[in-house]
């Protein structure tokens, strides 16, 4: 089912974060971000062949974009190019997490290529974000998630985000649709709840898992939990750390899980229970290196 290549091919958006200066009020940092180009800098950061298929704009944002891409590694042979400007993600956190307000409409970052043809080409295929749900790009992310979900290993974070720009009815019917073709599905207990609100999170786990899938929850301060097909779920707690940054935490978490599936299992999702544990750990240090420090960009906690 699963390609043989080692490398990632990462479809979503590329955009800039607007992110509060401590101890500046009113102050906004501007920051290259975006769930899947988050992901797919991690994984060239952590030694990772990693292709990103986004779109990039031509304004001063885009450029910074494109520079932070490139200087992590990250092939942008499959990303396309156009004349508009970037989208901005205003970030709001708070105690319960980060929230967002965006400004997406007629930009560059959704006008995606359609890179499905080339999805066989990879050892596994990460969808999710934003682009998931926002139209043009939606129709891109689903066509190349099919192909993904039939020649690679199709890892899908929904990612769920709520916001005046985004069709919430339509969204969750597409993240929901995803997740369904996945055979790796991340999430955080919040997407599941907003997923199948009349579901406990942990019976939507089982059921996803039940039917084949490698399903991993995150839970910030509580740690995660693998659910492996026909086997019992397996937990880690959070690593200990002094919380400086949560903005792109999650994204280092998924980052984490796919260097260690294509490093250590060829993309296999049949795990024991000592090997997703395993993965936990590991994934659960490289968030924990984007926690501690300022910026998205996680460090490797040990070789792979």
């Amino acid at each position: 089912m699963t390609g043989g290549s080692a490398a990632v091919l990462v479809v979503g958006e590329a955009l800039i974060d607007l992110v509060p200066v401590p101890g500046e009020p009113g102050v906004l940092r501007a920051q290259p971000g975006g769930a899947p180009a988050n992901v797919a800098v991690g994984l060239a950061l952590l030694g990772r062949r990693v292709c990103f298929a986004g779109g990039l704009g031509d304004d001063g944002f885009g450029r910074s974009v494109e520079q932070w891409l490139t200087r992590a590694g990250v092939d942008l042979g499959l990303s396309a190019r156009a004349d508009l400007p970037t989208a901005l993600a205003v970030a709001d956190p708070g105690s319960s997490g980060n929230a967002y307000h965006f400004h997406l409409e007629d930009t560059a970052t959704f006008r995606l290529p359609r890179p499905a043809e080339e999805a066989a080409r990879f050892g596994a295929v990460y969808v999710g974000g934003l682009a998931a749900v926002v139209e043009p790009a939606a129709r891109a992310v689903a066509a190349v998630a099919q192909e993904a979900a039939r020649h690679s290993l199709l890892v899908v974070d929904p990612n769920v985000r709520e916001d005046r720009t985004v069709d919430a009815v339509r969204g969750l019917r597409r993240l929901r649709d995803l997740c369904a073709l996945a055979h790796v599905v991340k999430a955080s207990d919040e997407d599941l709840v907003r997923l199948w609100p009349d579901t406990d999170p942990d019976r939507s786990c089982r059921r996803l898992a039940d039917e084949g899938r490698l399903v991993v929850v995150t839970r910030g301060a509580q740690g995660a939990t693998a659910y492996v097909p026909g086997g019992e779920p397996v937990s880690v707690p959070a690593v200990p750390v002094e919380v400086v940054n949560t903005i792109g935490a999650g994204d280092a978490f998924m980052t984490g899980i796919l260097a260690w599936l294509g490093a250590e299992r060829g993309w296999d999702r049949a795990l024991s229970p000592s090997s997703a544990r395993a993965m936990l750990e590991f994934a659960s240090q490289v968030a924990a290196s984007v926690c501690a420090r300022t910026g998205t960009e996680p460090t490797a906690p040990a070789a792979v």
